[in-house]
């Protein structure tokens, strides 16, 4: 078997419902990354948390020193843990994640997170190109719904999209039941 590892992608307070940027079905997402995260924990997966900050105070979110960039506590960090700080919606544009990966030897990894068509999806691609082979836990991901050219699409539906465009060619998608009977 391969060593896997487990990123939980930007689970911070900006998406919960009282932070600026409220995601759709993020309680449910958070609640079953609790479970993921316990379940690697408990197996000895090891986990690698991402936190997304603007660092030059670009953005009106994920502003450094404000509640809203960190972890929410449901899914705290353990103290073994790291917390690798980015700046980009890719997980591993100018940081040390697959520098990580590799200290730790990880041949395979497992994503959750947010948000399912940004982060998420960036985070799988490049995880992908890089070699890796990825498992996407689709509902421990959230996202919200987005609007383009005046028409909105709903956030499930923004969701479903990027679970197949995921499932085709990027990663094994399963649910959070799925994922812990058979890891």
């Amino acid at each position: 078997m391969k060593q896997r590892g487990l990123i939980v992608i930007d689970l911070q307070n900006e998406y919960l419902p009282t932070g600026k940027l409220p995601l759709t079905g993020i309680e449910a997402a958070a609640a079953n990354a609790v479970r993921v995260i316990a379940d690697a924990r408990e197996q000895g997966i090891p986990v690698f948390h991402i936190r997304h900050e603007f660092a030059n105070g670009e953005a009106p979110v994920f502003v450094p020193g404000t509640d809203g960039v960190n972890i929410m506590s449901d899914v705290t960090p353990a103290e073994n843990e790291p917390v690798i700080v980015k700046n980009y919606v890719n997980s591993f544009r100018d940081t040390d994640l697959k520098q990580q990966l590799e200290a730790r030897e990880i041949e395979e990894v497992v994503i959750i997170g947010a948000m399912s068509h940004m982060c998420v999806d960036a985070g799988v691609r490049a995880a992908a190109d890089m070699g890796y082979p990825v498992t996407v836990v689709h509902d421990a991901c959230a996202t919200l719904d987005l609007e383009f050219n005046g028409v909105t699409v709903p956030a499930a539906q923004v969701h479903a999209a990027m679970m197949a465009a995921f499932e085709f060619g990027y990663a094994t998608v399963v649910s959070t039941d799925t994922y812990l009977t058979r890891s």
